[in-house]
């Protein structure tokens, strides 16, 4: 059992006396035993007895009920729990572990980084969120980095350094980020922008718009992938950048997919690899000091180079849309609308969300519903159809 010790008093043949500490520091020093057996205590100043025997109370209980949390445990920082313990620990592939660092020490560490976990509370992450809010970052982005945050101090009452999420409190208005409606490109702006781009890159638009293929999935494209027998092309790789260096890596999630191949597609990639012949081109797999792999890419640079994003977006993909007559290119007309082109397509033919995830290569066909469900054909027409060929040829025999 724990006690609780006056360090200013103490009784001596019966009588009470001052000790030498009498007057200095904390008067009262809670003394307790953890579960360990190791012996653990906190103090508290004068006129806080009530306090102290309160503390040991509840220390008592939490311990009879087996939810006893060390005092000290939560004494840490948010930035040294994190580094030393959370962010190291995570399966992120290489480049999301890099952008949660970046989240954290652009966003978060400011804030509250060098606070201990055990003094952060809701009214602490509220307001930390009014101030991202106030710095005029979107809302999805918002959520993301959010979602990074909660995660950490989840983590830590797994490891028992805290009881709560401050993130979870009550008066914690977490960021929503609705995702914006995808309003997908025509088909003329897709054959406008196919057309104003070079000759070398123009079977970006078919991979992108006729086969739903990522960015970094068609720059990590072989002509190799392509099963002719099946019908399919084989997603298998990526080109990403991880610390600044170019890799090749999984698809997103790690989740290789098949795709069906349209005829109009193949025959885009046939005239392309006999215009351009395949480069063999190597790069280290999944990290810079990862294993080299060598691949013959269907697309690369003048100089024999694999295409590198950033380069692409401003020398190739926006010049190419200001010919098209797109003005003034965004976000929105990224290569990913042609992602969104490609999904839309499928839905108005009919193609299930879960057939279009899995060409997709999303995670969770859920998500899939979310981006894409206002862009389902309405289903008035084929629903009152269908119960008419039901009971219309009944009712009309009835009649």
């Amino acid at each position: 059992m724990g006690h609780v010790q006056d360090r200013w008093w103490t009784v001596k043949d019966g009588k009470r006396e001052k000790t030498p500490q009498y007057g200095k520091g904390m008067r009262y020093k809670v003394r307790f035993p953890g579960p360990d057996g190791r012996e653990r205590s906190k103090t508290f100043p004068d006129r806080q007895k009530a306090a102290a025997d309160a503390f040991l109370h509840e220390i008592e209980t939490d311990k009879n009920k087996g939810t006893y949390l060390d005092p000290n445990a939560g004494r840490i920082t948010f930035r040294d729990y994190t580094e030393r313990h959370w962010i190291g620990a995570r399966t992120f592939d290489e480049s999301t572990r890099e952008g949660v660092e970046f989240r954290l020490k652009l966003h978060v560490y400011p804030y509250f980084g060098d606070t201990e976990l055990r003094l952060i509370q809701p009214s602490t992450i509220q307001a930390w969120e009014r101030k991202l809010q106030q710095k005029g970052l979107a809302e999805t982005y918002r959520r993301t980095i959010f979602a990074n945050v909660s995660a950490i101090f989840t983590a830590a009452i797994d490891d028992e350094r805290l009881r709560k999420n401050p993130c979870n409190g009550k008066s914690v208005i977490k960021p929503r980020g609705e995702y914006p409606k995808i309003v997908p490109w025509v088909e003329e702006r897709v054959h406008a922008v196919r057309a104003s781009l070079g000759e070398r890159y123009r079977v970006a638009v078919n991979l992108g718009a006729g086969c739903g293929l990522r960015q970094g999935e068609v720059f990590g494209f072989s002509p190799d992938d392509v099963d002719e027998s099946e019908g399919v092309i084989h997603v298998l790789r990526q080109i990403k950048i991880v610390r600044g260096k170019m890799v090749f890596a999984p698809p997103k999630h790690g989740k290789t997919r098949d795709v069906p191949l349209a005829a109009s597609v193949a025959d885009a990639i046939k005239a392309h690899v006999e215009e351009y012949k395949p480069l063999p081109i190597t790069l280290p797999w999944g990290a810079p000091d990862g294993k080299p792999m060598t691949v013959p890419l269907m697309i690369y640079t003048r100089e024999s180079k694999q295409l590198y994003r950033h380069s692409f977006n401003h020398h190739v993909w926006k010049p190419a849309l200001r010919a098209a007559g797109v003005k003034a290119p965004g976000r929105a007309e990224g290569f990913h609308a042609l992602r969104h082109f490609y999904a839309s397509s499928l839905l108005e033919e009919g193609v299930s969300i879960r057939a279009l995830a899995e060409y997709l290569g999303h995670a969770d066909p859920a998500f899939t519903l979310r981006v894409y469900t206002h862009l389902m054909p309405a289903s008035h027409e084929r629903t009152r159809a269908a119960v008419d060929k039901v009971f219309g040829a009944k009712l009309a025999e009835a009649a």
